[in-house]
C-alpha cells in the first residue's frame, strides 16, 4: 500500500491507515527505519477488525525533515497533530527502539491520548546502547556511514547472510529488513535524518535522554514491554528495570530474538499484542490465525513472561 501524506505544521508526514473499529493501534518505528519495519503485523491486526495506523517519523521513510528538529518532543507533537487531523482521540501506542522513546514522550505530553502503551526494545530506559549508535553521534560520522552503507558493502552483507542460511545459521544483525534499511540510508536525506535523530538522543557516553522518571504517569496495567533476549543494541535489563518500576505491567522476553522481536518472532509479538488488547479493554479477543503467511512461518517461541 502506498503511504498517505499529511501536511503537519509545514512538513509532510507519511502514514498508513488501515480501516477498522475500536481504539486504533498506532505503530512508531525506530531510528533509521520506517513503517515497513512492522512487516505484516499491521495487516494482521487490521484483519481482526481493528484500525491500525503506522507512521514514518520526521526525516524517515517518506516523511520530510521538517525544520530540522528530530527530537523526541518534535516527533511526539507530530504524532499528536496527525491524530488531530484524523480525528482520533486515543490510541494503543506501540513504539520500537527510538519509537519507544517517542511513545514515552507522547505519553508524558499527551497522557489523555494514550489508551495503552507497548514498548518493544525501547530507548529511553537506560544509558547503555550499542557502540555503533554512539559512534554515529560523533562529529563527522556521516562520512563513515556513507561508506558503511555503500552498495558494495550492503551486497557483501547480503552474500554473508545467504551463505549462513545455506548452512542452517541465522545472523540476527543481517536480516532482509536490515539490508533494506541500509539501502535506504544510501539516500542523503534519509542518512541525514538518521544521524540527526541519533544525535538528539545519543552521545559518546550512551543514551542522553531518560524516561524512567516519567513512568509514574502511566497506569502499569496498561503497559506491555517486549524484549529479545539476544538484543545487542539495547540491553534487555532496561526493560526489566522499567517493569520493576511499574508493578502490574507485563514483561515478555522473546527467546533467541534480537533488537527486532517483531521481525525475528512476528507470530509471538502478534499474539502478545492480541493478549494485551484483551487485558486493556477488558474483553476476550477471539483467537484467529494470523491472516498473513509471513506471520505463520515460524513456530511461537517459549512462554517467558513476567
Amino acid at each position: 500500500m502506498i503511504p498517505t501524506k499529511a501536511t503537519l505544521d509545514g512538513f509532510s508526514m507519511a502514514y498508513q491507515d488501515l480501516p477498522g473499529d475500536g481504539t486504533p493501534w498506532l505503530f512508531v518505528h525506530g531510528v533509521g527505519s520506517s513503517m515497513t519495519t512492522w512487516g505484516d503485523l499491521p495487516q494482521a491486526l487490521a484483519g481482526i477488525g481493528r484500525r491500525v495506523i503506522s507512521v514514518d517519523l520526521i526525516g524517515h521513510g517518506s516523511s520530510e525533515g521538517g525544520n530540522g528538529d528530530f527530537s523526541l518532543g518534535a516527533n511526539a507533537s507530530a504524532l499528536r497533530d496527525l491524530l488531530d487531523l484524523l480525528e482520533i482521540d486515543q490510541v494503543h501506542l506501540v513504539g520500537h527502539s527510538f519509537g519507544g522513546g517517542v511513545s514515552l514522550q507522547f505519553s508524558y505530553q499527551f497522557p489523555e491520548r494514550v489508551r495503552s502503551l507497548v514498548l518493544i526494545s525501547s530507548g529511553g530506559l537506560g544509558r547503555d546502547v550499542h557502540v555503533g549508535l554512539r559512534a554515529a553521534s560523533l562529529p563527522g560520522s556521516e562520512w563513515f556511514l556513507r561508506a558503511a552503507v555503500s552498495p558494495r558493502v550492503v551486497t557483501a552483507l547480503g552474500w554473508s547472510a545467504t551463505a549462513l542460511s545455506k548452512v542452517g545459521l541465522r545472523h540476527r544483525g543481517i536480516s532482509a529488513r536490515t539490508l533494506t534499511k541500509l539501502e535506504q540510508l544510501q539516500d542523503e536525506q534519509r542518512l541525514n535524518g538518521f544521524v540527526c535523530t541519533v544525535r538528539s538522543v545519543v552521545g559518546p557516553q550512551g543514551q542522553r535522554v531518560q524516561a524512567l522518571d516519567k513512568l509514574g504517569r502511566l497506569r502499569p496495567e496498561d503497559v506491555l514491554i517486549i524484549w529479545g533476549d539476544a538484543d545487542s543494541m539495547v540491553p534487555m535489563a532496561h526493560g526489566v528495570t522499567a517493569h520493576e518500576l511499574l508493578p502490574g505491567s507485563h514483561f515478555v522476553c522473546v527467546p533467541d530474538a534480537g533488537h527486532h522481536p517483531h521481525d525475528d518472532a512476528p507470530d509471538r509479538v502478534y499474539l502478545e499484542l492480541l493478549a494485551h488488547l484483551g487485558r486493556t479493554e477488558n474483553e476476550r479477543v477471539a483467537h484467529r490465525e494470523p491472516p498473513s503467511p509471513y506471520l505463520g512461518e515460524r513456530q511461537p517461541h517459549g512462554d517467558t513472561q513476567v
